[in-house]
């Protein structure tokens, strides 16, 4: 097969063994490995199939520069006389676009034509069961995997259609850092955004109508809420927009009482649609719905020759959006399309993420969905209590462990610094249904947050300590030393 990254149109159709169709992270992630396989493969490019790479890279790299903006805000009471800092947003731009520059030539047609990938750009469409149409290109393929993401979705406001909007797939597209930011949603993209914008100095008001990360657990939102509003930010949690509505050419959110939120610029976050629209997936016999294309827990449609991943999948993979997953869920497809594996998706071994400051990670089941399996147990441990968050500064936040009554793990809720690092371990622990009492005898660093995740484990045998005989033990060999 050609590698030429865009192909003349040909009356013969292509016949590769796998066919991905969009090029988010879940779909690179199938056709770089599978062509790493010697698998012949076929990417093809569409647009608007985001979140892209190369979002994600402009998004951490704009958290990277809030946090450096923030040092400096913070360092007097280390002691140090930093100043005032002065936000120059051309350089932050510059400093976001090549850094996703770097990370696009990972993905970049040239790098995929050498590993054997021949790409095709344009519109695909299924016109049966086994064949795709892009442009007056054919490509006949084996297997098909549908990876063309999510775009953002607009909340039914009076109004808003009206109002020039940024989204999370436009907000770097902004020259200008904005005087004063309406962010508009409760989800994880809102409060990331709000934080580093703030940081950053504008002012923001962040309007989160049906409550504030509705899916996370509700003591480690506390957590990011008191953040947010400790950071300056106009919180609106729970309250109805009447309307939206331009004053002065510039837009206005109108809540209900007739609060009226005044901003130079509107973001909306308020989630994400598969992307899907135009694919004509009733002709290759797909079924879809509001989630995005139905599939089960092996990532298989009901047309047993195509898979979805990432965004736009639904089904048994839906909720799971983001990039970890998507990536995760092509390593399934890969196992079971060309090894005849047999795989299962299971969405509570997905870390959940939100980047604010603090972080929260989660993983397995929530507090409530454990209780409703029986009887638990609900280990804490406060980061007030770890001697490298004393230092740092960093003592808001916790670890919050769900065991059921013998110490397996359940479900693991972290909010606090670092907290996307320290979910790893825990990620590990329930896939290998570990116990609780195996984490407590951890070796880990001392002088490390780390120890936080190790006593929260601990504590599960704090009932035990409780105990006369137990108490009487150790009071004996503590005379000992």
């Amino acid at each position: 097969m050609s590698q030429t990254a865009s192909p003349a149109a040909s009356k013969e159709p292509l016949t590769p063994d796998i066919c991905v169709i969009g090029d988010t992270p879940g779909g690179l992630a199938v056709a770089t490995a599978a062509a790493l396989f010697g698998v012949r493969t076929v990417l093809v490019r569409q647009s608007g199939s985001a979140p892209s790479f190369s979002q994600g890279a402009r998004g951490q790299a704009l958290r990277a520069v809030a946090q450096h903006a923030r040092a400096i805000a913070d360092a007097q009471a280390f002691g140090i006389a930093a100043g005032t800092s002065e936000i120059d947003y051309g350089r932050v731009r510059a400093h976001l676009d090549q850094v996703s520059a770097k990370l696009a030539a990972n993905d970049s047609d040239e790098r995929l034509a050498a590993l054997g990938v021949l790409v095709i750009k344009g519109e695909a469409h299924f016109q049966n069961r086994r064949q795709i149409a892009v442009g007056e290109s054919v490509v006949k393929a084996r297997r098909f995997v549908v990876a063309t993401g999510s775009l953002p979705a607009l909340p039914d406001i009076p109004g808003l259609a009206e109002l020039p909007v940024v989204t999370e797939d436009s907000i770097f597209e902004l020259v200008k850092r904005p005087e004063r930011l309406i962010v508009l949603g409760g989800t994880a993209a809102a409060v990331e955004l709000a934080q580093a914008m703030r940081a950053l100095g504008s002012e923001v008001a962040l309007i989160a109508r049906d409550g504030l990360l509705l899916d996370e657990d509700p003591e480690a939102v506390g957590v990011l809420r008191r953040a947010l509003l400790s950071d300056g930010i106009a919180l609106h949690e729970g309250r109805p927009i009447l309307r939206a509505e331009s004053h002065r050419q510039r837009p206005r959110l109108v809540l209900d009482g007739e609060i009226r939120i005044d901003g130079t610029h509107l973001f909306v976050a308020n989630g994400r649609k598969p992307n899907i629209a135009g694919l004509e997936l009733d002709l290759a016999g797909v079924r879809s719905d509001e989630t995005g294309i139905i599939v089960d827990a092996s990532l298989r449609t009901a047309n047993r020759n195509i898979y979805a991943v990432g965004d736009c999948a639904g089904g048994a993979a839906a909720g799971t959006t983001s990039s970890h997953a998507a990536q995760h869920q092509a390593g399934l497809v890969l196992r079971n399309a060309l090894f005849r594996q047999p795989t299962r998706f299971r969405r509570e071994w997905v870390p959940r993420t939100v980047h604010g400051r603090p972080e929260l990670a989660c993983i397995g089941l929530s507090e409530a969905q454990a209780r409703a399996l029986g009887e638990i147990r609900v280990l804490r441990f406060p980061y007030a209590e770890s001697g490298r968050a004393q230092a740092e500064r960093q003592t808001e936040g916790l670890v919050k462990l769900m065991t059921d009554r013998k110490g397996g793990i359940l479900g693991v809720v972290i909010a606090g610094a670092q907290a996307s690092e320290l979910i790893v371990p825990w990620g590990l622990a329930i896939q290998k249904r570990m116990n609780v009492k195996e984490m407590a005898g951890l070796i880990v660093p001392s002088q490390s947050l780390s120890e936080l995740s190790q006593k929260a484990a601990l504590s599960f045998q704090a009932p035990l300590a409780a105990k006369p005989g137990i108490r009487r033990l150790i009071g004996f060999l503590s005379r000992f030393g």
